[in-house]
């Protein structure tokens, strides 16, 4: 790059550009997403106080177990007898007014270390994620109507309270400020109990130099509004939750002090001594282009044309195509087989047509000897029943009513 991009320096009143200065090269970093949810995650757990419980809760009881064979568990229980307290388990985190499981402990492992080579990279990545306005906006801060960033003011030296929050306004943070102000309510749970009970959203980042001390004094009392001394930068204000791209604004002296803290590639006489910034592994994200030119092209290997050495082994037996070549006479072979298979199968439809029509004449015959013998049958019982009924009427009535006549 033979001249780097240069960041204009606004006034306090915001409506002129006072100066410009080369954009440091801490800028052009890479955002490294990883390292900055990484580091933030171990560097928020060593603000933790070590808490547990009593070491003796739950275990000052006067309790025995009472061993096996008494068909009950064997579970601790408090001695003494002529209360209900009395055989009631104990210790036991089942138990009632038992020790918990697994107690909490103040000797546990509550803080970490971590790498000051990687603490660097992740400063480093926040900062350049700073002057990606996509970042800050996705973040939730209001920037539309910043003129620049990374938004650089010349000079932050006021007196009050009152002329910061002015000069703030006249940069176009003062949308950013009504969200912060507004978002000011009573922490969810039991939070609210230890000495924060209110949530508010974060606002601009103040970054001043020496030359800027004034601001502690005076953006101290501003809702949402965070600063800090460009030599003690930290990833906790610039990425807070670990989420890069905070609204960040610059004073001139602490944007021209970053080569000399984070150095620019090539110094080795920084404050940092021995880092060295990050460089991005791909420039280009384009990866088709990359693959398709000239000079990724010209390091591959032609294509193979050339038939392969081995070849799977293939069964004559069900490839035709190999069995034609081992055997020419397989066609043929082939080909009659199916002539005889087709001529076996029209004979056998014949004689299956053949043995189905005989098998119907001769069930005609049955069937017709069949009717012809039900039929004879038919009428003989006829003939019967007839003559049982002539008998009937010619023979004398019953007895009974010979009877009677007598």
């Amino acid at each position: 790059m033979t001249s780097r991009p240069v960041v204009s320096v606004y006034s306090k009143s915001g409506a002129e550009i006072k100066d410009s200065v080369p954009l440091p090269a801490v800028f052009t970093a890479p955002i490294r997403d990883d390292i900055v949810q990484f580091v933030h995650a171990n560097m928020n757990k060593n603000r933790r106080q070590a808490h547990g419980v009593f070491f003796k809760a739950g275990m000052q009881h006067s309790a025995e177990s009472w061993g096996t064979g008494r068909a009950v568990a064997r579970i601790p229980r408090i001695g003494g007898s002529g209360t209900s307290r009395s055989g009631q388990g104990a210790f036991g985190n089942q138990c009632r007014k038992g020790r918990m499981f697994a107690p909490l402990k103040t000797y546990r492992r509550w803080h970490r270390k971590i790498n000051t080579n990687q603490k660097r990279h992740a400063v480093a990545a926040a900062v350049a994620a700073t002057a990606v306005t996509p970042l800050v906006l996705a973040r939730g801060h209001r920037v539309l109507g910043a003129p620049e960033l990374p938004l650089v003011v010349d000079n932050l030296n006021v007196d009050t309270t009152k002329a910061l929050l002015t000069s703030l306004k006249n940069l176009g943070a003062s949308e950013d400020l009504k969200r912060a102000r507004d978002s000011k309510r009573i922490r969810i749970g039991q939070g609210k109990m230890r000495n924060s009970r209110y949530v508010l959203r974060r606002g601009p980042l103040i970054v001043y130099g020496e030359e800027n001390e004034s601001v502690k004094r005076t953006a101290r009392n501003l809702p949402g509004v965070d600063f800090v001394n460009v030599h003690r930068l930290n990833l906790l204000q610039l990425a807070p939750g670990g989420h890069l791209g905070r609204f960040v604004i610059w004073t001139q002296d602490a944007f021209k002090s970053l080569n000399n803290i984070f150095g620019n590639y090539r110094r080795t006489d920084i404050e940092k001594g021995g880092y060295v910034l990050q460089r991005n592994v791909v420039n280009c994200a384009d990866l088709a282009r990359i693959i398709n030119s000239d000079q990724v092209q010209a390091k591959l290997r032609a294509v193979k044309t050339s038939a392969p050495l081995h070849t799977a082994k293939k069964n004559p037996l069900t490839n035709r195509t190999l069995m034609k070549r081992l055997n020419p006479f397989d066609a043929v072979r082939r080909a009659n087989e199916q002539k005889t298979n087709e001529a076996a199968h029209k004979s056998h439809v014949a004689n299956h047509k053949k043995e189905r029509k005989a098998t119907k004449k001769a069930q005609a015959v049955r069937r017709k000897a069949y009717n012809a013998i039900w039929k004879a049958q038919a009428e003989a019982f006829e003939a019967t029943e007839a003559a049982f009924q002539r008998i009937g009427a010619d023979a004398p009535e019953s007895e009974e009513e010979d009877e009677d006549e007598q």
